[in-house]
C-alpha cells in the first residue's frame, strides 16, 4: 500500500503567490497550506464589531506610543501579514501588532510582510474561528518566542492574556489591563476597550 503523498513545504514567498481562490481563506503553519472554505464564495468580510476592535485597540497602542521615547515601534492592525519563523515558514495574519522599534529598523524598503517576532500580538475572536484554529494560532505566536498575546473576546467583553510559560490571564471589563515590562507603563481599563 502506498503512502500519502506530501506536498512540498512552502516558503512564505510562494504562499504569498498563490492565486485567489474566492470564498477560501489561507495561512501557512510550518509551511503548509491551511484553507478554510466559505459557503458562499464571496470574499470574507469582518464583520463590524470586530473591525471596530481593532481600531479602537490600535488606537489606544498609538496612543500609549505617543507617549514613549524615541525610537520608537510602529502599530499596525488589519490582518497585518507577518513572518513569525523561517525553515519552515508560519506566516499569520494578525488583527493588531505592536513591532518593537529594533524589529521596525530589520524590515527593508521591499518587506511587504512584517518579518520576526512582534512584541505584541493582538486576536480578536470572530465567530468563524475553531477552537482548534485559535489553539494553532496560540501556540504558533508563543512557540515563535511572541512576549505578549492579547486574546479578545467581543461576546464576553475579556481580555486573556498569554505569555511563555506563563499561566493565561484573564481580565473583564472590571479590570485594568497592563502589558509590563513589554510595553513600560501601559495601562487601560479593559471596559474602555469594548465602549463602555
Amino acid at each position: 500500500m502506498n503512502a500519502p503523498l506530501q506536498m512540498p513545504l512552502l516558503t512564505a514567498e510562494e504562499f504569498l503567490a498563490l492565486p485567489d481562490e474566492p470564498g477560501v481563506e489561507r495561512w501557512l503553519i510550518d509551511g503548509r497550506v491551511r484553507e478554510r472554505r466559505h459557503q458562499d464564495k464571496t470574499m470574507t468580510y469582518r464583520n463590524r464589531r470586530h473591525s471596530r476592535l481593532e481600531a479602537v485597540i490600535a488606537q489606544i497602542l498609538r496612543n500609549w506610543l505617543a507617549q514613549q521615547p524615541w525610537p520608537r515601534g510602529e502599530v499596525y492592525a488589519g490582518d497585518a501579514g507577518c513572518i513569525l519563523s523561517r525553515d519552515p515558514d508560519v506566516l499569520v495574519g494578525i488583527d493588531v501588532a505592536y513591532v518593537s522599534a529594533d524589529m521596525v529598523a530589520r524590515q527593508s524598503d521591499a518587506t511587504t510582510m512584517l518579518e520576526g517576532v512582534p512584541t505584541l500580538a493582538v486576536e480578536i475572536l470572530s465567530p468563524s474561528d475553531t477552537q482548534q484554529d485559535i489553539d494553532e494560532k496560540l501556540a504558533k505566536y508563543l512557540g515563535a518566542g511572541v512576549p505578549l498575546v492579547w486574546l479578545v473576546d467581543p461576546t464576553d467583553q475579556t481580555v486573556v492574556v498569554y505569555r511563555p510559560q506563563s499561566a493565561p490571564e484573564l481580565f473583564n471589563i472590571h479590570a485594568e489591563l497592563t502589558a509590563e515590562p513589554h510595553l513600560p507603563g501601559f495601562r487601560v481599563p479593559v471596559a474602555k476597550i469594548f465602549g463602555d
